[in-house]
């Protein structure tokens, strides 16, 4: 089982810096757990590190897709687990580092579900009602924490069990990893998390985001799953003629502050992750890097 290390944590908490240190003590390359950095031309909105940035550290599975393909959980559990055999051959540590929760956990287990949505068109011909009591028949545990309009939600929780053989509810429990992962988590005070989180999509508006948004409005960006990520969806009504840019802005900010919240309940309760606070604790670098140190070891 090859060693992996996993940076994770909520947007604008500084992961992608974090990996690339890590990676420069460590003899590391990077893997993007990213579930929008595979798209070329969305730079400025998913915070893709630059090349001018990257210190000579390999990056993976950045650029890989246009904005009307698809890349599913799947696409990237079978992507970056080549990857880590590829990187650990080189003799190298592979470091995966990313916020998108569910990708994150389906490659360290090593779910091979072929689709993110249940397959079966059986299925997929229901309707959301039919589908969620189709859930609640197969695992109410699952089903009582997952409203019916939750479409997405309720068909990945199926398509997990048909995967599996196992309760979506009792993954936690039943599945034995597919990876020897050391989790590093970032965060810090949710207030001073918040107030980064607005500075950072400040510093995008300068950058020139509203001009990448605009890039993928006249590619369909409407219509394409790389249109719904926060930080282009927002600007769909103000295209229209609907919202203020100054809306859009704090359209943007507030959904990038509520997505935050969720990646941290997601990682705390789905992760075995060991929580550092690099902006306020001055023994977090060193105590990473012995974390880091004493898992290469073992």
């Amino acid at each position: 089982m090859e060693k992996v290390i996993m940076v994770v944590g909520p947007t604008a908490v500084g992961k992608s810096g974090l990996g690339i240190q890590l990676a420069q003590k460590f003899q590391g390359e990077i893997i993007s757990g990213d579930s929008m950095q595979v798209y070329r031309h969305l730079d400025i909105g998913t915070a893709k590190v630059f090349p001018a940035e990257m210190a000579g550290i390999p990056h993976h599975l950045l650029n890989i897709r246009n904005v009307d393909e698809s890349f599913s959980a799947y696409d990237f559990q079978q992507a970056a687990t080549q990857l880590v055999d590829e990187i650990a051959g080189r003799g190298h540590v592979p470091i995966v580092v990313g916020g998108t929760g569910f990708y994150l956990r389906m490659f360290w287990l090593g779910w091979t579900l072929g689709h993110e949505r249940h397959t079966d068109d059986e299925d997929t011909a229901l309707d959301d009602a039919a589908a969620w009591t189709q859930l609640h028949q197969k695992d109410p545990v699952a089903a009582a924490k997952i409203p019916v309009t939750n479409r997405r939600r309720v068909d990945r929780a199926l398509a997990v069990i048909a995967a599996t053989g196992h309760l979506f509810s009792d993954q936690g429990d039943t599945l034995q990893p597919a990876m020897d992962a050391l989790f590093i988590g970032l965060h810090t005070d949710r207030q001073q998390l918040y107030t980064r989180i607005n500075q950072r999509v400040t510093q995008m508006i300068t950058a020139g985001l509203e001009g990448e948004a605009r890039w993928l409005y006249a590619h369909d960006g409407t219509q394409v799953a790389a249109g719904k990520g926060i930080g282009y969806r927002e600007w769909w009504p103000y295209f229209a003629g609907e919202r203020t840019k100054a809306e859009v802005v704090e359209r943007i900010q507030a959904d990038s502050r509520h997505y935050a919240k969720r990646q941290l309940t997601y990682f705390r309760h789905q992760l075995p992750v060991q929580w550092f606070d690099l902006l306020n604790d001055p023994n977090a670098a060193a105590n990473i890097d012995q974390a880091v140190t004493d898992f290469l070891a073992k």
